[in-house]
């Protein structure tokens, strides 16, 4: 008779839809921190201070003097320290050094809090049919999270002195949406685990819509946060005493002031919010008739505060901790969202 090695997977699949739930979850909830450290990154103007790509080397900061200096001395060479930080101090290189330092170790922890778990699971067979391919697809979303990171960091370090907002646009976008993914996989395994015949929620037509509108308001605002635009005017509801803003540059046609003209970006941003916060508090409405009171509470109430915090941060002048807690209630708004439509999607099945 033959014994099974101690360290030989289970022969059987025992799927624990409840435990990869939680796991889904608390991965969630580091990317909503992950996010809000970018946005400190990006306002303490610290994202181009690590001027190379090394996932393994770079865990560590410099550990000695030397090591400070020669990281300084490869920051002197961009154009964001020739001319905008000249003159800068190495305790001052230090300081917006330790935020994007800490903003990427966090991104290595995500890809490290997907990786770990998912092999365990896999090996354990602890993965429910049909989502394997999921997980993985999810995994895999935080690796092109880092590249993307990485190409928006080199998109400053040649001829400008800050990033592209659009690659910006592309990093925040993908950590959403991985958020997003990471919410609706979580919700389609704690149904899984309530009933095994429980089978994957799909969007509705009207979910849809709701996803196209927000969509929109979430790549405006990271073009606010890659152009600065949030400081082109610091009253709220007029701009700079008009309704819409004098200092508008139409010279290179319509498309590019819609894509890259701050004044533009930022009256789209403040008045498309509106239409955002309709759509959901009538997703939220929709399931209140359904009798999701838990999901439209939790919408209602991080949609007022998100508009709130828009505001805010606007009549604030941009104050950092102000602007950093509206990215990271977007971010919560987000996975809410995401929740809320799933919930959407079960009932009208």
């Amino acid at each position: 008779m033959t014994h099974a090695s101690p360290l030989s997977p289970p022969a059987t699949r025992q799927a624990r839809p409840a435990a990869l739930a939680r796991w889904l979850w608390a991965v969630a909830l580091l990317v909503v921190i992950v996010v809000g450290v970018g946005g400190i990154t990006r306002l303490t103007e610290s994202g181009l201070s690590i001027t190379e790509w090394r996932p393994v080397s770079g865990v560590l900061p410099p550990l000695n003097e030397a090591d400070w200096i020669a990281e300084f001395e490869k920051y002197k060479q961009i154009p964001e320290y020739k001319e905008i930080n000249l003159g800068m101090t190495l305790a001052g290189f230090k300081a917006i050094f330790f935020w994007e330092w800490l903003h990427r170790i966090l991104g290595r922890l995500v890809g490290m809090a997907m990786v770990v778990p998912l092999t365990w699971y896999a090996w354990r067979r602890a993965i429910p049919a049909g989502y394997g391919g999921r997980l993985l697809a999810l995994t895999s979303l935080v690796g092109l999270q880092g590249a993307l990171g990485w190409w928006m960091v080199a998109s400053g370090l040649e001829y400008r002195t800050d990033v592209s907002h659009f690659r910006l646009a592309a990093h925040l976008l993908t950590a959403l949406f991985l958020l997003a993914g990471l919410v609706w996989t979580a919700r389609d395994l704690d149904a899984l685990a309530r009933d095994p015949a429980e089978r994957p929620t799909r969007l509705t037509g009207g979910s849809i819509a709701v996803i196209a509108i927000l969509f929109v308001q979430l790549l405006l605002g990271a073009w606010v946060a890659g152009l600065n635009a949030g400081f082109v005017a610091s009253s709220w509801p007029l701009m700079n005493e008009h309704f819409v803003p004098e200092g508008i540059d139409w010279t290179g046609g319509a498309w590019w002031a819609l894509t890259n003209d701050p004044f533009l970006i930022h009256f789209l941003h403040r008045w498309w919010s509106w239409i955002a916060a309709l759509a959901l508090l009538l997703l939220a409405r929709s399931l209140l008739r359904f009798g999701a009171k838990r999901e439209a509470g939790l919408l209602i109430v991080v949609v007022g505060a998100q508009m709130m915090l828009g505001i805010w941060t606007v009549v604030s002048g941009v104050s950092m901790w102000v602007a950093v807690a509206h990215q990271v209630v977007g971010a919560l708004l987000v996975g809410i969202a995401a929740a809320a439509l799933h919930r959407l999607g079960r009932t009208a099945a």
